[in-house]
């Protein structure tokens, strides 16, 4: 079985496109290994549904713009959880991969994703069904691979959503020291969960530090009073101060919404950090005039590719092609790898690790790259994550005076199985 399905899970990214282009490019590269290529719609639901695209059959240009496309709305994503007890959506995998002779399996995704695929590995070979199943890692948060780095330095992803904070930051400096007299405080909101890789992106906006410039990670261990006294601080001293928060600090119950992997959607819960943060600080008063105002940017920031990183997007379809390597030469139950190799000047190389060890890893930001009075980040960290921004721009394609993105066909295989109901998404019996 030589045909090849690619598929992919989680929150989009602004370059996750381009690994989707580099496991196509990487696949045509080997005839003598991969037949025809399928997209499964909507991730691991589309396998379950039997939805799956045929890329073989796809326009060459729209193919080539998926490289400069962001988000997924080119194949689809999802957040169906895949549950260890769910033997029947299981077994319906490795039945539909088999009814359309598929013997490689690339999923694009961060650590629930692996361990979707590690599952899927781990069944075959029970099954004695000869798949080969790849991971190609993806994440704004940052939070895939192992603490010291040694395995997986970043993620793709994340250098295109630390360049939109960047940039994002600049711009909130320029707001809030125009506005100081009527609004004095800005507390904006970061994506991230509880993992501060993304709110600590905006320290490198401001390197020398010179804007009144606060850093709230959740790892920080701080209290609304704490941020409330330092915010009163700032004041004194600067006359404004920009508070970025992560939005997985811990205010207690904000009336959170979870989804099938049981993450907080803090988008969709009732409150928001920086909503609380606002109404704190105008409650007790500042101590100059004006208030204090928040910003919550949503989804936008995870797919603004007109902030996109060109190391990011490089390394995103390498890292892509690299996943075909690893099949072609290692065989099943890997992810591929980005390892830094050098910082003066920057380098990386690209390497592998077991499925096993990634599946469901969670990697927390350092707490040594938390500065002293843990409002802050250390250069330790400016060092590490200046080079993933990069320098220019990425060239992005414009037709008609907007960004042109890949408009792929939505050619669905012939079905060969039955209709299936994927387990979760069966009404209670009760």
């Amino acid at each position: 079985m030589s045909n090849v399905v690619v598929a992919q899970s989680g929150g989009p990214t602004s370059v996750i496109n381009a690994s989707l282009l580099g496991v196509v490019d990487g696949c045509r590269e080997h005839p003598e290994h991969f037949e025809r290529l399928f997209a499964a719609r909507h991730g691991i639901e589309g396998l379950l549904t039997e939805n799956l695209i045929d890329l073989t059959s796809q326009d060459e240009q729209e193919l080539r713009l998926l490289r400069t496309t962001p988000a997924a709305g080119a194949i689809g994503t999802c957040r169906y959880k895949v549950k260890p007890d769910q033997e029947e959506d299981l077994e319906r995998i490795v039945e539909v991969l088999g009814a359309h002779d598929v013997g490689y399996f690339f999923y694009i995704g961060g650590n629930d994703s692996m361990d979707t695929a590690h599952r899927i590995s781990e069944l075959a070979s029970e099954r004695g069904v000869d798949l080969v199943c790849t991971g190609v890692p993806k994440t704004i948060d940052n939070d895939l691979g192992d603490q010291d780095r040694q395995l997986v330095d970043h993620t793709p992803g994340y250098g295109s959503v630390a360049r939109y904070w960047a940039s994002l930051v600049l711009g909130l400096n320029q707001e809030n020291c125009g506005s100081a007299p009527a609004d004095p405080v800005l507390v904006v909101q970061a994506m991230g969960r509880r993992i501060g890789f993304i709110p600590a992106a905006a320290r490198l906006a401001d390197p020398n530090r010179e804007l009144p410039l606060l850093i709230v990670l959740a790892e920080a261990d701080l209290t609304l009073e704490d941020l409330v006294t330092q915010v009163d601080r700032t004041l004194r001293r600067a006359g404004r101060a920009i508070l970025v928060v992560s939005e997985g600090f811990d205010f207690g119950d904000l009336g959170a919404r979870r989804d099938a992997f049981g993450h907080v959607e803090f988008g969709a819960s009732q409150q928001s950090v920086a909503q609380v943060i606002v109404n704190e600080l105008n409650r007790l008063g500042l101590p100059a005039r004006g208030s204090a105002r928040g910003q919550v940017p949503g989804t936008h920031q995870r797919h603004a590719f007109a902030h996109a990183s060109p190391i990011d997007l490089d390394e995103a379809y390498r890292v892509g092609r690299h996943a075909v390597r690893i099949v072609v030469e290692s065989g099943s139950g890997f992810m591929a790898t980005i390892r830094r190799v050098g910082d003066h000047p920057y380098a990386v190389d690209f390497s592998q690790a077991p499925l096993s060890e990634m599946a469901n890893s969670e990697r927390t930001f350092p707490r040594s790259w938390i500065a002293q009075d843990r409002f802050d980040v250390t250069d330790a960290f400016v060092e590490y994550a200046r080079p993933l921004i990069g320098e220019a721009p990425a060239e992005i394609p414009y037709e008609n005076g907007l960004p042109r993105f890949s408009r792929l066909h939505e050619a669905l295989v012939a079905r060969r199985c039955s209709d299936y109901i994927p387990q979760t998404h069966r009404e209670d019996p009760e």
